[in-house]
């Protein structure tokens, strides 16, 4: 067995018995990359962090059903089974708040950005390009990085999120184009920023 997993199934165990201080060891493990998946789905931190702590809440009400004896790595398989909860409460945000939004509504600023032909994407960073994905509408982004990220087909993402797959597939177009307009346009800045050598 590793090392390492006697030390995280004490803190699981510590968790099934709502021990505020194993609860608190596990939040502290798994934070940052709780808030890594949370902030792919959403424009702000608050917002992302909110989900987030609704994450820990369905973790610890569910650590019960998380085997660890199975798991060789025992984080590892939490993190996995940490993930699938944190990407169905973004997918239940998203539900909960896409009448609010329209899932079509575009900001103005992305409506007016220019198409040009020239690829630049090699001088955007890996932190723009995550910036760009949040500037797509909630319904855009969430396709995206259903289909993207996390390798969902269209029938699963129709699922999720209550759309037909017809939907799913026009939402992802236009993620598509709208991300390939907002780069390019990273990229023409960037580009013309930089000093004439």
């Amino acid at each position: 067995m590793i090392t390492g997993n006697n030390k995280i199934s004490a803190i699981i165990a510590g968790c099934r018995n709502n021990e505020r201080g194993s609860q608190k060891e596990l939040y502290e493990l798994l934070k940052g990359y709780a808030m890594k998946i949370c902030y792919r789905y959403q424009n702000h931190a608050e917002e992302s962090e909110e989900i987030m702590n609704e994450g820990f809440v369905k973790l610890f009400k569910n650590i019960s059903q998380f085997d660890e004896a199975r798991h060789a790595d025992v984080e590892i398989a939490l993190k996995g089974w940490f993930k699938r909860i944190l990407i169905n409460t973004c997918i239940d945000h998203y539900r909960k708040n896409a009448s609010q939004v329209n899932g079509h509504v575009i900001s103005e600023e992305t409506e007016k950005i220019a198409d040009h032909s020239e690829n630049g994407l090699d001088v955007l960073s890996y932190k723009e390009i995550l910036g760009a994905i949040r500037l797509l509408s909630p319904a855009y982004r969430t396709v995206f990085n259903l289909f993207v990220i996390e390798g969902m087909s269209h029938e699963e993402i129709s699922g999720k999120l209550g759309i037909s797959i017809g939907s799913s597939k026009s939402n992802l177009s236009k993620a598509r184009e709208n991300l390939r307009k907002i780069l390019l346009k990273k990229t023409d800045q960037k580009i013309y920023a930089e000093p004439v050598r």
